[in-house]
């Protein structure tokens, strides 16, 4: 296809960034450019709403550390996507979306919409193309806003200006990529090095927490040479879940996630040393696991507020490598930490207590997700890549802390559930020797079952284990916490191995975890997607509500 029209140049332009994914629902006012994208050899994965192609752009950014790229059509094709883009925001994930937009030159269309308010209100940045001579250094513009500020951008480009002719050359810009470039690492104030290393030899139990600004195996090693040289305990966010699963004082995710051992240790500790994470509330479960006054935060941007709270004291800000090595030599095994902190006890208690102790009696026929979630991680192979969804069941799933940091995404900055699935295809196309498998609730899954179909139809190797209590497992023990009917929320459990075949994929409703080890085994020598059910009792509340709801 020649360059006669302006949505060729667009696609050209779009491929001069090196875009070779795309996830995409065509209507109008992008089928053109999207059509020219994928003669130029750009893989299209085309879903059946908009929402996912926009969330499954977020975990293929993530999975990758590229720019992920989404295209909608205008009107209801972007107000489709404003669930996921405050997700985007939130998550500092650098998407490119061509949404299009109504054409200027008919008076009335009736899909035809103001889409900037939309956008923006979300968080994200929103471009009108309008003027077709400058719309190439526009798309180069957007996608070096996408890298530089880590945040999704919306390009809006009137269909009626795509289709018209291009006239002259197509242009020559420098992609963004070499105008960004690679960025020299900040170094700390020697002021600020001095201050953190006071307080470090002054606390006695020290936690250090790593998020996903140290998952860079530089920075991991150094975390872990500062946790030995201190005597402390290592934990992580729950996104950087893994980060130190072979240490043996690592006690696993900090924050509303973490383990009745390591809600206990970080009560304990009179020092946090939060490195390369955003200190959310979720990180101290909203103050309940530590002080701002006892943390001290290494960090590129470290927070003095964060989420309407105060959230350190302490910052020590550049590149979390540079700002260790900077900080080690002033600090000596006889400085910091106190010997009793860390021992063979502790040590046998974060391998083998219960990740949660509570009891539950269990309905006949019903399995404890507690249960499901053990016999999962002992028999899924460790180079299967996790993926993780929101709402109730996610706490379940996220005990598997055994698990690689690069084997395992969650993306729950909105609160939104919905968006496994379209996860979980995202995190396939960015990893498509590997199986991928999806953690998911009932009640999620079914707002876009539908994508299925794409799963199939793409032929993507994700297996879905559903935790199915028949509800919505968050509003059920909430109503009943404040003794409300949970009539609303309760709905009976799908069969969905049924629905998964009706989609032409394979099903099977789990009823004896013992059977787990040969699914598995068979599984590895005929890899398809396939959906697998777990009935589980809905009397099983895990600890985040019973914290927030029945105490």
């Amino acid at each position: 296809m020649s360059d006669h029209y302006t949505f060729e140049i667009l696609a050209r332009c779009f491929q001069a960034e090196g875009v070779d994914v795309c996830f995409a629902l065509l209507g109008d006012a992008n089928m053109n450019w999207a059509a020219a994208l994928a003669e130029r050899g750009c893989r299209f994965v085309y879903v059946r709403d908009e929402h996912n192609a926009v969330a499954a752009a977020m975990a293929w950014s993530r999975s990758t550390g590229e720019v992920g790229i989404a295209t909608v059509t205008c009107g209801p094709g972007v107000t489709q996507i404003l669930t996921a883009l405050p997700a985007a925001v939130r998550a500092n994930i650098p998407l490119v979306v061509f949404a299009g937009e109504a054409p200027l030159g008919k008076p009335w269309y009736n899909q035809q919409i103001e889409q900037r308010p939309f956008v923006e209100a979300c968080g994200a940045r929103y471009q009108p193309l309008h003027y077709p001579a400058s719309m190439p250094r526009q798309v180069r513009d957007a996608f070096v806003t996408a890298r530089r500020h880590r945040q999704p951008v919306v390009l809006g480009v009137p269909f009626d200006l795509q289709e018209q002719a291009w006239t002259g050359e197509p242009p020559l810009l420098t992609s963004s990529r070499t105008l960004v470039g690679l960025q020299g690492a900040m170094t700390p104030d020697p002021a600020q090095v001095e201050t953190a290393a006071t307080v470090i030899t002054s606390a006695q139990k020290i936690i250090v927490i790593g998020g996903l600004g140290v998952v860079d195996d530089q920075a991991a090693r150094l975390c872990v040479q500062l946790a030995d040289q201190c005597e402390a305990l290592l934990a992580t966010t729950l996104p950087a879940r893994g980060l130190f699963r072979e240490h043996p004082f690592c006690i696993g995710i900090a924050g509303g996630f973490a383990t009745d051992t390591a809600r206990r240790c970080l009560q304990q500790a009179d020092l946090i040393i939060a490195v390369g994470c955003r200190l959310a509330q979720h990180t101290s479960d909203n103050g309940k696991l530590f002080d701002a006054a006892n943390v001290l935060h290494i960090d590129l941007h470290p927070q003095v507020i964060s989420q309407g709270r105060v959230a350190s004291q302490y910052q020590l800000q550049g590149d979390a490598g540079a700002a260790l090595q900077a900080l080690l030599p002033r600090l000596s095994s006889a400085d910091c930490g106190a010997a009793g902190w860390r021992g063979e006890a502790l040590a046998r208690e974060i391998q083998r207590a219960p990740a949660d102790a509570e009891v539950f009696d269990i309905e006949a026929g019903l399995h404890d997700p507690r249960d499901v979630v053990a016999a999962l991680n002992s028999v899924l192979p460790d180079d299967w890549h996790m993926v993780n969804s929101s709402g109730h069941c996610s706490w379940f799933t996220a005990q598997m802390n055994n698990r690689p940091v690069d084997r395992f995404l969650t993306i729950r900055e909105f609160g939104a559930i919905g968006n496994g699935i379209a996860f979980a295809i995202g995190v396939a196309m960015a990893n498509p020797d590997r199986t991928i498998v999806l953690f998911d609730g009932d009640g999620s899954l079914l707002m876009h079952i539908q994508e299925l179909e794409t799963i199939r139809r793409h032929r993507l190797n994700i297996i879905i284990c559903v935790l199915n209590d028949g509800a919505y497992g968050s509003e059920i023990h909430k109503l009943r916490a404040e003794g409300l009917s949970d009539q609303g929320a309760v709905f009976g459990r799908p069969e969905f191995a049924d629905i998964a075949q009706g989609f032409g994929i394979a099903g099977k409703r789990v009823d004896n975890l013992v059977e787990l080890a040969n699914m598995v085994e068979q599984y590895v020598g005929q890899p398809a997607a396939q959906v697998w059910d777990f009935h589980v009792s809905d009397q099983v509340v895990s600890p985040v509500i019973r914290r927030s709801h029945l105490q």
